[in-house]
């Protein structure tokens, strides 16, 4: 049962809905789902309207009060499948490219905000009697990882379809508007801010009776909490790139398909994980890419989202928090700048002020869209790791062959996501065209980014680019 509470956006969703004043913010997450065969259209349109019942917040829509005075909140809507679920079939050639081209344009296109903020299109008709799902989704309403956890209210283990118990359509409440809803989000905000207060006084009795005991550690504590809090919040002048430095609306989409075992023994090898290699193939293709331009960089900025998602927590929404650090790119040695990358990495997940990024967010959220853009504009690039289904799935009978996300940029030159799917990791990138001029280089150098870092652990599977490669 949804209660009145729930009807108000949690910050870290409202932090991803209240950039889109920001078109260069905007947080659209497209995904495209490569099928081997065309699905069982009617079963499909049934699993999809059954998910939306079991997930209510699909069947509503944003509501910011007015003069963005409060908290923006979820209400109910009048609710048309028809206009969030479309198919049609490829145009020529009928090759993956023509499903990319329109997936690009999905990513470019703001959101309706007087309706859901979901849209899945069936495209058939590819080369070899293939299909994709092409699926839009705003971040507001879910992270990676539950994104993933969602989409098995859709998508099953077996291609035989199965029967499935029917859900009955929530209930609708009526919506407030004008005074009604400005003063109940204004009432719902101060709650928060008193909460956020009360959060802190909370810490801060027992920290009171660690400074009595240990006052020596306890100011250090005190000072590592308030260093790290200003790492999450500091503004950033400019980019560490040279020559990544314009941003625009342009986007361009490709793909990178790696073996997901292969990226793992490589990591491995020098005492890092999947998380480690990823990023340091990344930075190796980066370094490529700068030198390709007759430039070269020590370091460049990252934004990494990092999960703070527990057992327990409900599928969907943000559990995330945007964590900006630099990372080693000029390293050369493939190993050794795993093994930097990940001591980066490992020291971000630590941060003191992880435990209060709730918190941030909701302050963050009475900032100018402004701030968060100085906050985001001028970082490189941004990469997340988000783990996948290590099954075979199906889409209403059809076997799925691949699962790319392409995530948002949010100010960066550009985004690539991992998603792993069965033995491959299918990374999708979303690349701004300003800041990359010739994507075509770039994936180039990201392709041989991770081969490098493959080759630590010996005989591998050559990394390859399927936009361009068979």
């Amino acid at each position: 049962m949804i209660t009145d509470q729930d009807q108000f956006m949690r910050d870290p969703d409202a932090l991803a809905w209240n950039m889109e004043h920001d078109p260069g913010l905007r947080s659209t997450i497209v995904a495209v789902v490569w099928l081997d065969a065309e699905p069982d259209l009617a079963v499909l349109a049934a699993r999809l309207d059954r998910a939306t019942r079991m997930a209510p917040r699909f069947r509503q829509r944003p509501v910011s009060s007015p003069g963005d005075l409060g908290t923006p909140q979820w209400v109910d809507c009048e609710f048309d499948f028809s206009l969030h679920f479309r198919h049609f079939d490829a145009p020529a050639p009928h090759t993956p490219a023509t499903v990319v081209e329109f997936a690009r344009g999905e990513a470019m296109t703001a959101f309706d905000s007087s309706r859901p903020l979901w849209a899945f299109t069936l495209i058939g008709g590819l080369e070899g009697g293939r299909a994709a799902l092409v699926v839009k989704v705003h971040h507001s309403l879910t992270d990676g990882i539950g994104g993933m956890q969602l989409a098995m209210l859709v998508f099953e283990t077996t291609d035989t379809p199965t029967p499935f118990e029917e859900v009955p359509v929530p209930a609708v409440m009526q919506a407030p508007s004008g005074v009604g809803l400005a003063g109940r989000a204004l009432g719902h905000t101060g709650g928060r801010v008193v909460g956020i207060a009360r959060g802190g006084l909370t810490h801060m009795v027992p920290a009171a009776r660690t400074v009595v005991r240990h006052p020596l550690r306890s100011g250090f504590d005190t000072v590592a909490t308030a260093r790290s809090l200003g790492r999450f919040v500091r503004p950033v002048s400019q980019t560490l790139s040279p020559i990544m430095t314009k941003r625009s609306l342009g986007r361009h989409l490709d793909m990178i398909e790696v073996d997901l075992d292969d990226l793992k023994a490589a990591g491995a090898t020098v005492g890092g994980t999947l998380n480690d290699a990823f990023i340091a193939s990344i930075t190796g293709g980066l370094r490529r890419y700068h030198q390709m331009h007759g430039v070269s960089v020590d370091e460049l900025r990252i934004t990494m989202p990092i999960s703070v998602r527990r057992a327990g927590d409900p599928e969907g929404g943000n559990r995330i928090t945007l964590e900006r650090f630099a990372v080693p790119v000029g390293e050369a040695e493939p190993g050794a700048r795993v093994r930097m990358t990940g001591w980066r990495c490992r020291a971000a997940r630590n941060e003191e002020a992880l435990p209060l990024s709730d918190s941030v967010a909701g302050l963050l959220n009475l900032l100018p869209s402004g701030v968060i853009g100085s906050m985001l504009k001028h970082v490189d690039f941004l990469a997340s790791d988000v783990p996948g289904i290590p099954v075979p799935l199906y889409l209403a009978g059809a076997p799925v062959t691949g699962y790319y996300a392409f995530g948002p940029t949010t100010g960066a030159a550009f985004n690539a996501t991992l998603v792993s799917y069965r033995t491959t990791c299918c990374i999708g990138c979303t690349i701004d065209t300003a800041a990359v001029p010739d994507p075509d280089k770039l994936m180039a150098c990201l392709r041989d980014g991770f081969d490098e870092v493959l080759e630590l652990a010996g005989p591998h599977r050559l990394a390859s680019l399927p936009m361009t490669q068979p």
